[in-house]
């Protein structure tokens, strides 16, 4: 990982659910290369990260796959840039993983949030599986903050 490219950070004051730097125990921000192949790049660093956070095996595994899902969709189905952005967060008395692609697509639906015939177009089903919530926010340039969060433990 190279400074340029990956920040770990917690200024997080304007994502998606308002959520303040208090609650953001830890948080890890890199671009997302517009290209099919980066994808597994992006998804062996956040294992990386959530690793390096003690977050389990799998509870980390879910993140991943997560993960892998909104960053292709963001990839295939977005306009460049693109960022994601992997966030700790205490809630109440637990912890849970919050997983952010911004892009600079339009989101009015869920990507694949009904099965498609093929091997493509799941991707929502399988993050309404995974995630305690999900959803988006657009932003007024245009950007467009897709979102999921996930139990750490």
């Amino acid at each position: 990982m190279t400074k340029e490219h990956d920040t770990m950070n917690s200024q997080t004051m304007d994502r998606a659910d308002g959520r303040t730097a208090e609650s953001v125990l830890d948080a890890y921000t890199c671009p997302v290369p517009h290209t099919p192949q980066e994808v597994s790049t992006v998804r062996h660093r956040a294992l990386g990260v959530l690793t390096a956070w003690g977050t389990p095996g799998s509870a980390a595994q879910e993140a991943v796959l997560v993960i892998s899902e909104m960053v292709t969709n963001a990839v295939l189905h977005a306009l460049p840039p693109a960022e994601f952005r992997l966030l700790h967060c205490a809630e109440g008395d637990h912890d849970i993983i919050r997983v952010e692609v911004t892009d600079a697509g339009a989101a009015p639906v869920w990507p694949g949030a009904a099965a498609a015939p093929d091997e493509s177009g799941r991707g929502g089903v399988v993050i309404d599986a995974l995630a305690i919530r999900h959803g988006c926010q657009s932003g007024p340039s245009g950007m467009t903050t897709w979102w999921a969060d996930l139990p750490a433990r």
